[in-house]
């Protein structure tokens, strides 16, 4: 209304009729020499309609400009509410997480399955991977699980190459993914396992878990039965393969990063060393395994 009254004040008729003949003062030729050019009442009213017309298109233009400033202001204000926001839920998620909640995460997460931040989807795909690991889950809803959280960790990619926990978790759930479709799916899959969990180590080189899962990945190929062995062969030119000395180096590796970070690698440890017949040092790391506190379902299995 303000901006509205200003610009009326500037319209020749805002008043209704034009009372005197402008007065226009110019400079002409040097510095000094004036002149005055009085323009008559036809002069005026013929060029009133473009002038009204130029100062309505400025007033508009200002107008648009005007509007452009508090739109701009407005989405800033609500991109920044956005992200302390998903930061909000992240904090949450952790928490809930560290502490075993598992069911308390996936209903918090669930509430935001169409969100397009990698942080929240990756985090969902753990949080349904853990609910299918449940001991209370049937395999119907096992099934159903292994493949949301499939969808939603290749999503959390797809919004963020550069996130090393979405291609953990993505290699994760492909390899879940594997135990419903068959031997030959599965070993396809695994250049694609090595590959991202590859990758997860290469943008983050301390996260212990990623390290952890390529020894697993090691280790799982180390003691592939000869049957699916001979027929990895038939399926493939060069099927994947590794050893245990691969794996133990794994192993290691993970726990010089993060010592202690997980009961699974301490009775991996135990396990490979069983394999390379070095029971004094197996013995030592399957106790370490025994001790850990369980606070998760597989922290119990192992």
């Amino acid at each position: 209304m303000a901006l509205a009254a200003r610009l009326w004040r500037f319209l020749p008729l805002a008043h209704g009729t034009v009372r005197k003949p402008w007065l226009l003062t110019g400079v002409a030729g040097s510095w000094g020499r004036c002149c005055t050019w009085r323009l008559r009442g036809s002069e005026v009213m013929g060029n009133l309609g473009a002038f009204k017309r130029s100062l309505l298109f400025s007033a508009l233009s200002y107008l648009g400009f005007e509007a452009y400033q508090v739109f701009s202001q407005a989405a800033v204000v609500h991109a920044i509410a956005k992200v302390f926001r998903v930061e909000e839920i992240l904090e949450q998620a952790d928490y809930l997480y560290e502490s075993g909640e598992t069911e308390k995460l996936y209903q918090l997460l669930t509430q935001y399955k169409e969100s397009e931040d990698a942080e929240l989807l990756w985090r969902l795909a753990r949080a349904s991977r853990d609910i299918a690991q449940l001991s209370g889950t049937s395999e119907e809803e096992k099934k159903l699980l292994v493949y949301e959280a499939l969808e939603y960790a290749k999503r959390a990619l797809e919004k963020n190459e550069r996130s090393f926990a979405a291609h953990k978790w993505y290699a994760i759930c492909i390899s879940d993914v594997g135990d419903y479709e068959g031997i030959k799916a599965k070993i396809a899959n695994a250049y694609i396992i090595k590959e991202h969990f590859e990758k997860a180590i290469e943008l983050n080189p301390k996260d212990a878990t990623s390290i952890h899962l390529m020894g697993i990945w090691c280790y799982t190929f180390a003691e592939m039965p000869w049957y699916q062995r001979r027929i990895a062969k038939m399926l493939f030119a060069t099927p994947p393969s590794s050893t245990y000395e691969e794996a133990l180096g794994y192993f290691h590796r993970a726990e010089q990063v993060d010592p202690n970070f997980y009961s699974k690698n301490l009775l991996l440890l135990g396990k490979t060393y069983l394999k390379l017949h070095n029971k004094k040092l197996a013995a030592f790391w399957l106790m370490k395994a025994k001790d850990y506190p369980a606070h998760t379902e597989e922290d119990k299995q192992a």
